[in-house]
């Protein structure tokens, strides 16, 4: 039997969108810039040696400039980051949807009633993470944007998108690698928490401030599980548009270079950093998407 597609879940897919939220955007894209700067950095990473790393070309310039600097392809950005999140959380309630309408039986039998739930929601964490694939080239975009601005030549994006096509999807192999284990640990540490630590039966029921705890646990997870495949992934993708490196040898480069704990480039500020960033999104939809599902 074919699953139920059309499922109404307890909130409408309006009050999902609108619940995604884009607030983060202009607060957090220069520490994505960083971030990002730092996993394509091959050279040992000293103190001394953050400034030119993080500020490149603008290393020696005043502090204004240097802030300025780390705004690189805020455009694609916007359009990335807004669209993933209207698609990661209001999509993970809609893969849950499905999950419990044809699979729930299945869950609970396996799991149990209590660990069925949290994993469904895992699950459909995990499921949504994998269809972001189809974003990919707004995140490649942004990402050669902000660590490697002269694959572009003075390209606009209509032009590149002709010009490129698939090259764009280059890659994709390696994001849904890391977004299937990402968002399971994201959603599936989050459900975790509102069961044992809060005792909830109904997570769309969860205080902000519920939301809040069980996001942090849910963000630091899904950060450390995916961080040493995005550092692959954002290798591959910072590389000129003509570059065919394989994740292969990215990994086997790196390892060589670099060492294996270089695979995790970039964590520490991540968490730190990044985090609150996954933790403010994710707090927010969980918070608003219940309360306009009063409303439309």
């Amino acid at each position: 039997m074919s699953p139920i597609l059309n499922v109404k879940g307890k909130e409408s897919g309006t009050a999902r969108i609108l619940g995604s939220g884009i607030a983060e955007l202009m607060i957090f894209h220069p520490v994505d810039t960083i971030a990002k700067r730092l996993m394509s950095n091959k050279s040992k990473v000293t103190f001394s040696a953050l400034n030119p790393i993080i500020f490149r070309d603008y290393a020696a310039a005043s502090l204004p400039r240097k802030l300025l600097s780390l705004f690189p392809g805020l455009g694609y950005a916007a359009g990335y980051k807004v669209t993933q999140r209207i698609y990661k959380y209001g999509g993970q309630p809609f893969f849950n949807d499905i999950l419990r309408a044809n699979y729930k039986t299945n869950f609970t039998n396996v799991f149990g009633e209590r660990k069925g739930k949290m994993m469904m929601q895992a699950t459909a964490g995990s499921l949504t993470g994998i269809g972001e694939v189809v974003l990919l080239p707004l995140d490649a975009l942004k990402i050669k944007r902000q660590v490697n601005p002269e694959a572009f030549r003075g390209r606009g994006f209509v032009r590149i998108l002709m010009e490129e096509g698939t090259t764009l999807y280059r890659g994709w192999g390696w994001t849904v690698a890391r977004n299937a284990p990402g968002s399971f640990a994201l959603f599936g540490a989050s459900a975790v928490t509102k069961d044992y630590l809060f005792n909830l039966e109904d997570y769309s029921k969860a205080t902000w401030t519920q939301n809040f705890v069980a996001s942090i646990a849910g963000a630091v997870a899904s950060i450390t599980v995916a961080a040493p495949l995005d550092t692959v992934k954002t290798r591959i993708q910072n590389a000129n548009f003509e570059s065919k490196v394989s994740g292969a040898t990215v990994i086997k480069e790196l390892v060589r270079n670099e060492g294996p704990t270089a695979l995790f480039k970039g964590l520490t500020p991540k968490i730190l950093v990044v985090g609150p960033k996954l933790v403010f999104s994710y707090t927010l939809a969980q918070s608003l998407i219940p309360w306009f599902a009063n409303y439309v």
